[in-house]
């Protein structure tokens, strides 16, 4: 819009009513335009709420009987490291709790004979580096060996049966009996093993072999047909021929008989 200017003696020269309506209108005219758009600007996203702060030992305190797996975190500083993975990782963590049966339970090998570095990776051997739901498991399984945050050699293996869990170490084979905390970035799932690892206890020893199926007894020969008794007639019944008294005792009388006879002939 073109600008409208005013002499001094141009103002002069207007009546009164003449000037206030000029001077009202050049006042209108220094303000910007009413009609104009102001720019719509976009609303600020919210800032997303940061992550609660997941205490583990909290955790694992409550639920449980898992004092024996605490401890151990604990007496490493393993915790530290699982804490650090589940607050300050995109990933999340997923722990294997052994209950403390299953520590109790465990005779060969023994976990007295471990060096500190040894301990610490059979720990961390129980943990993966990301967060997985019970229902990640079945993918897991048709992946083979997944490494965990031991690493290395580390690795274990999942299969699915039936909707169950199994998790296998080498050593040992146990199945993820309970969800004690699942909520994305931390997972903890009870065992009811001790996962030992290959890499610190090296193969594990073969199975026992099936016991011998016992010896079947052959039957006894069958006696000779001559040596069976006959049908009717006791087996005590002997068949060898033998003198009867009561004939023994008719020859007696024979020879008594014929004396006598001899004596009377000799008589008369």
């Amino acid at each position: 819009m073109q600008s409208v200017r005013f002499t001094t003696g141009q103002l002069y020269q207007m009546e009164p009513p003449t000037v206030f309506l000029v001077a009202a209108l050049l006042v209108l005219l220094s303000f910007p335009s009413t009609n104009a758009q102001p720019g719509i600007l976009s609303p600020t996203p919210a800032p997303a709420p940061a992550p609660d702060y997941v205490n583990l030992t909290d955790l694992l305190t409550v639920a449980g009987p898992f004092h024996t797996f605490l401890n151990y975190l604990e007496q490493t500083q393993v915790i530290r490291t699982f804490q650090n993975q589940a607050n300050n990782t995109d990933e999340g963590i997923t722990i294997f709790v052994p209950k403390d049966q299953a520590f109790s339970s465990l005779k060969k090998p023994t976990l007295s004979n471990l060096t500190m570095d040894e301990l610490k990776s059979l720990l961390l051997f129980h943990s993966l580096p990301h967060y997985y739901s019970l229902a990640e498991f079945n993918n897991l399984s048709k992946v083979g060996p997944v490494s965990t945050m031991a690493g290395g050699q580390y690795t274990m293996n999942f299969t699915d049966i039936m909707g169950t869990v199994h998790v296998s170490s080498g050593w040992a084979n146990s199945k993820i009996s309970s969800s004690v905390h699942s909520t994305d970035p931390v997972a903890l799932y009870q065992v009811d093993k001790v996962l030992l690892p290959e890499a610190i206890f090296g193969l594990p020893p073969p199975p026992s072999p099936a016991p011998a199926p016992a010896p079947e007894i052959a039957p006894t020969a069958d006696s000779p047909t001559a040596d069976l008794p006959e049908k009717g007639f006791s087996p005590k019944a002997s068949t060898t021929p033998s003198h009867s008294p009561v004939r023994v005792n008719f020859g007696v009388l024979n020879y008594f008989g014929l004396a006598i006879c001899g004596c009377l002939v000799m008589h008369f």
